[in-house]
């Protein structure tokens, strides 16, 4: 879909994530002058391998990790580091997270019933408990799950029901954003198809702004409308999806797309995969900054690679 950029949800601007660590005097820099900006109604993609910072941005987003520079604005204000305890409850409802590991991620002591409520419990969301109940029983039956399954524990369920519950407990809030944190990768391939669906279904009839962290091109080809691409706490590319698969340009970029497996065993078995390394860029004298290479096509690089990649574009 077409993005309309005159309507930004949300920006990060120069966020860097630091985290200590014992028996080491500087901290460890998990991310480092990170810049998007998220518009209504879009799917934005951030993608990368595992350890390259993708989740500590999420997690950073809703305010898990606190940022050690930097700032995140939501609708044009600020939401990290100490805020206004009604701006808080404001943040809390608006943007809901979908975790990596549907099992891990819900109280495996609790009910059904109490997990997907339990953002209703702690901000007052509801007059009474039969209004409780029946936004519980909602929100299960916009996910595809029975009303009765309220009563169950989590360890009932398969994974692809686990994941839903997950989706249910974000979407009970009426969020904005929803940022989805591998929301498929712990799934079996057969149900990773419905829960891509069901969350391009919940988009279209609410409107909801998403953020999808992932390390799979292909499925981010299907669901987003644009793919930031992040190697080692920094994004080095970002553009619309389909400019980003037609003219990949920074190597990063291009070993990523050079494992997505292909249908076709010819064309798999003749495919080379490329491999980056960082070590063979020297940025001492010419360090890379962000630059526009292509209308809305985003990459780091210094003068020297730009010039490299302009004349492959030339002739690509």
């Amino acid at each position: 879909m077409a993005v309309d950029t005159s309507k930004p949800l949300l920006e990060v601007r120069n966020m860097r994530v630091e985290f200590k660590i014992a028996n080491r005097r500087q901290p460890f820099v998990a991310v480092r002058d990170v810049n998007f900006t998220i518009y209504e109604g879009e799917t934005f993609g951030l993608v990368g391998e595992s350890g390259s910072g993708k989740t500590t941005i999420g997690r950073a987003i809703i305010r898990i990790n606190p940022l050690a520079a930097g700032e995140v604005l939501f609708r044009g204000e600020r939401i990290d580091g100490k805020i206004s305890a009604e701006r808080d409850r404001e943040v809390i409802q608006n943007i809901q997270m979908i975790f990596q590991d549907p099992m891990a991620s819900l109280n495996e002591r609790a009910k059904v019933d109490y997990i997907v409520s339990e953002g209703l419990i702690n901000l007052k969301l509801y007059k009474d408990e039969e209004e409780r109940q029946a936004k519980v029983n909602r929100a299960l039956l916009d996910v595809g799950l029975l009303p009765e399954f309220s009563s169950r524990f989590p360890h009932e369920f398969s994974g692809g029901q686990r994941q839903r519950i997950g989706v249910a407990r974000a979407l009970i809030m009426e969020p904005r954003f929803i940022i989805a944190d591998e929301p498929i990768s712990a799934l079996d391939v057969s149900i990773r198809a419905q829960v891509l669906n069901l969350l391009s279904d919940l988009q279209r009839e609410r409107g909801l702004t998403y953020m999808i962290i992932a390390h799979d091109l292909s499925v981010m080809r299907f669901i987003t409308d644009r793919i930031a691409v992040i190697s080692k706490g920094v994004i080095v590319e970002l553009a619309e999806t389909e400019e980003l698969f037609a003219y990949p340009i920074h190597p990063y970029t291009q070993a990523l797309l050079s494992a997505v497996p292909s249908p076709d065993p010819q064309v798999e078995k003749a495919k080379k995969l490329l491999i980056y390394d960082p070590s063979q860029h020297h940025y001492d004298e010419d360090p890379p900054t962000w630059q526009e290479i292509r209308p809305h096509h985003f990459v780091m690089a210094n003068a020297e690679e730009m010039a490299t990649y302009q004349q492959r574009l030339k002739w690509s």
